[in-house]
């Protein structure tokens, strides 16, 4: 999966390039162009090379991510740009009810526990991981001088450090699915221990406008290296950017 990821952003950005190159190169006027601005993510997320303990729920898992970006238009040709810039990627994963993800655990490595069919268990239960994450771009653009209306195309990478990690489970209900304490009942257990404290993500995007196309593959683990399965995450969603 690794290498088709790779190998699928290579062909697409360096075609870019060359197609960018067989234009003119003459720099546009970017007049009035703003140089910083906001950039927001949301979309689905998932783990992949997970074991067969591992039973991720039916529902949506999901991300929202949100960075302060730096656009630096290149001298040579203002068509393309480096962006650099900081912010906070959010990650839930969801797990199918009969599994336990016990982060209290004094284990080795993370526990992930099939409940008994009889037994009494959380109706929902997911997994948030919050890391402060520093993304870099390099940036195509159709019309530098007016990126509302132009096509775009960008290849990057997301260094990440864990701020955050913690279960929240939902509504404790009894074998046959009837509430226990109530359907707002909500227990969160927080620990970063089992989680990869890095976190390096490589990026695409494509689109027209303010809206694109994204998506995203973990290199680093999900868990640290020993304390469970090796599991990578897959993004794919939105991004909202000016530029």
């Amino acid at each position: 999966m690794k290498k088709v990821l790779l190998s699928i952003a290579a062909v697409w950005f360096f075609g870019v390039f060359a197609n960018a190159q067989s234009k003119s190169s003459t720099s546009a006027n970017l007049t009035g162009r703003a140089a910083d601005h906001l950039m927001f993510q949301i979309g689905t997320d998932t783990w992949i090379n997970t074991p067969d303990s591992v039973k991720l729920g039916s529902g949506t898992s999901r991300h929202f991510n949100m960075y302060f970006m730096y656009d630096k238009p290149f001298k040579s040709n203002n068509k393309y740009s480096v962006a650099y810039g900081g912010g906070i990627g959010t990650n839930n994963i969801f797990f199918d009810n009969r599994t336990n993800v016990d982060l209290k655990s004094n284990a080795a490595t993370l526990p992930f526990r099939r409940i008994d069919a009889n037994a009494n268990h959380f109706d929902k239960v997911k997994v948030t991981t919050i890391y402060l994450q520093a993304p870099l771009e390099i940036r195509y653009y159709s019309n530098p001088a007016n990126p509302g209306k132009s096509w775009k195309y960008a290849a990057g990478v997301k260094a990440g450090f864990l701020f955050k990690s913690y279960t929240k489970s939902k509504n404790f209900v009894n074998s046959s699915g009837s509430s226990i304490y109530g359907k707002s009942y909500i227990l969160k257990e927080s620990n970063r221990r089992f989680f990869n404290a890095t976190d390096i993500t490589l990026t695409g995007r494509a689109g027209y406008g303010i809206l694109s196309f994204d998506v995203g593959y973990t290199v680093t683990g999900v868990l640290r290296s020993g304390f469970g399965p090796v599991m990578n995450k897959f993004s794919a969603g939105i991004t909202i950017s000016g530029l």
